[in-house]
């Protein structure tokens, strides 16, 4: 699994998927996608594997799944 992502280049991505991203004060945006909510952490470096692991389940509760979006 890679953990060499930066959380700005995620959030840009849960936008392209149709997602509302909210960042709050401090290290925090809540994102909204499809009907669930969700809130991560804004580093200032690569995302820890906790959270790719949290973004990827969130995704999947979402509906997303990685076969529709081939690399």
């Amino acid at each position: 699994m890679s953990t060499n992502i930066d959380v700005n280049d995620v959030s840009h991505v849960l936008g392209e998927l149709g997602a509302d991203v909210e960042t709050k004060n401090g290290s925090k945006i809540d994102v909204t996608l499809n009907g669930h909510k969700a809130s991560f952490h804004r580093n200032n470096h690569s995302l820890p594997k906790a959270e790719v692991l949290q973004i990827r389940k969130f995704l999947e509760t979402c509906g997303v799944s990685p076969e529709a979006f081939p690399v």
